[in-house]
Order: structure tokens, then sequence, then C-alpha cells
């Protein structure tokens, strides 16, 4: 298994709307990524977030399923028009 974490911080021209957008394209990668066993997104609630205000976890099979997800067409769609909206944090590891 290998676990990648991931926060984001919203630069202010992020919308409620964008917002949205992100959890809802980010959990549209089920199915779709291969070596993605799960993906789970939602609002930071930790006392201390640091301002990171959206947080997630993915499950891949494997490192080599996870390096394939960052070329997948999904994935880069999503940076596309996500990255001018966010200053993120990642952390990955093998499980």
């Amino acid at each position: 298994m290998f676990i990648h974490i991931f926060g984001f911080r919203w630069r202010p021209a992020a919308t409620e709307e964008d917002k949205a957008r992100t959890r809802k394209d980010i959990l549209a990668f089920r199915n779709v990524i291969p070596g993605l066993v799960a993906v789970n997104v939602g609002r930071n609630l930790s006392e201390r977030a640091q301002g990171y205000e959206f947080c997630g976890l993915m499950t891949f099979t494997s490192k080599e399923a996870f390096d394939g997800y960052f070329s997948h067409p999904a994935h880069l769609a999503l940076l596309e028009w996500l990255v001018p909206l966010i200053d993120p944090v990642e952390l990955d590891f093998e499980g």
C-alpha cells in the first residue's frame, strides 16, 4: 500500500463553488485512476490546522500506481484549474 495525504490552504480567489468542485473532482477519481483503492476528502476539523482547511487521504496499491496518478489525464485536468487556488502540503508513505 502507498498512502498520499494532502492539505490545502485556499487562496483568496477560491470561491465556495471552487471548494465544492475540488471535493467532487477528487472523489471522481474513484474507478478512474488505476491502482487507487480509496479516496477520502473533506474539511479539516483540526484545531491545529495552521490554515489548511481542506484535506484528503488516498490509498494506492503500490508506489508505482501512485506514480501513475501524477500523469493521469484526470489528475492533470484537476491541477490545471486548482493549482492557482491553493497552497498545498503533501505527505506520502508506504504502509
